[in-house]
């Protein structure tokens, strides 16, 4: 994949979180310098909402999910994050083609298998083809990743009826097919084989799921992270922003729609020092 050179030495062993805190600014400092093009193809739902995240956050989307568009657009993408919510016929040849560019480019993809699993063949079936492309990063949530990794989860429609400390070590199998994998939850956990350990992100609020296309748009903003930054950190520093800005937005506001008006400003007014003061990382062993 194509990173940073000045951020690649993190792929060997991390074992003290003021080292990931470190790494987590910088990759927060390049995206607010270099501001990359991400090309989303996220579902209708969340569409608008991801975008205005990836705004807020310092990056550049773009929504190209046609397949006339998909190549010419995913070759000059620093990133792509794909997201199979509420896929179309056309929006699927589009992810394919996405993917299997970027893939010969080497540029990072993210993909969040929404809903995978055996009530939604269609949909599980174009996530089975995308993992033989080696996506670089999986998102998703707790009953999504156990899903993915052959148990029998069992999901409220596409929400997690799952805690993620229940599921993070069924993921490891989802390893062979990706660099690194992010589970989202009550607590967030990052499995990498470029790390010795699981990295856990605490923080945020009970009404970052209240809200539509939060998960959805982390997967987009982890995608961003992942243009200036290596696989780990990418999703390191996303959940730490999005975890960040939930529990301060809920310090503000503890109604939905006031909150996420809270939580968009907090994603846009983070900075070094607010990381620095407020990142809750852990490492399990």
């Amino acid at each position: 994949m194509n990173y940073p050179e000045n951020l690649s030495d993190i792929d060997i062993i991390l074992d003290q979180t003021d080292v990931i805190l470190e790494k987590v600014i910088e990759a927060w400092t390049e995206l607010q310098t270099k501001q990359p093009l991400i090309q989303c193809i996220t579902n209708s739902v969340a569409s608008n909402y991801a975008a205005n995240v990836l705004l807020a956050c310092g990056a550049s989307p773009a929504m190209i999910d046609n397949p006339f568009e998909a190549q010419s657009f995913a070759s000059i993408a620093a990133a792509l994050s794909i997201n199979v919510g509420t896929p179309t016929t056309e929006q699927m040849q589009a992810m394919l083609i996405s993917a299997q560019t970027v893939s010969e480019k080497n540029t990072p993809w993210v993909l969040d298998p929404v809903g995978y699993g055996v009530f939604l063949k269609w949909r599980s079936e174009m996530v089975d083809q995308l993992l033989l492309l080696k996506p670089t990063i999986i998102r998703g949530n707790a009953s999504e990743i156990s899903t993915l990794a052959g148990n029998q989860a069992q999901a409220k429609g596409v929400d997690s009826t799952l805690s993620s400390h229940e599921v993070y070590h069924q993921a490891l199998t989802l390893l062979e097919h990706t660099e690194c994998i992010a589970i989202s939850g009550e607590s967030d956990f990052i499995l990498s084989n470029a790390i010795n350990g699981v990295i856990q992100i605490n923080g945020g609020s009970y009404l970052q799921p209240k809200v539509t296309a939060t998960g959805c748009a982390l997967g987009a903003l982890i995608a961003a992270y992942s243009a200036v930054s290596t696989p780990v950190i990418a999703a390191v520093a996303a959940h730490v922003h999005f975890a960040i800005a939930g529990k301060l937005a809920f310090a503000k506001s503890q109604s939905v729609g006031s909150f996420n008006v809270a939580f968009l400003d907090y994603l846009y007014e983070i900075n070094d020092s607010t990381i620095a003061e407020y990142a809750d990382i852990q490492i399990i062993q």
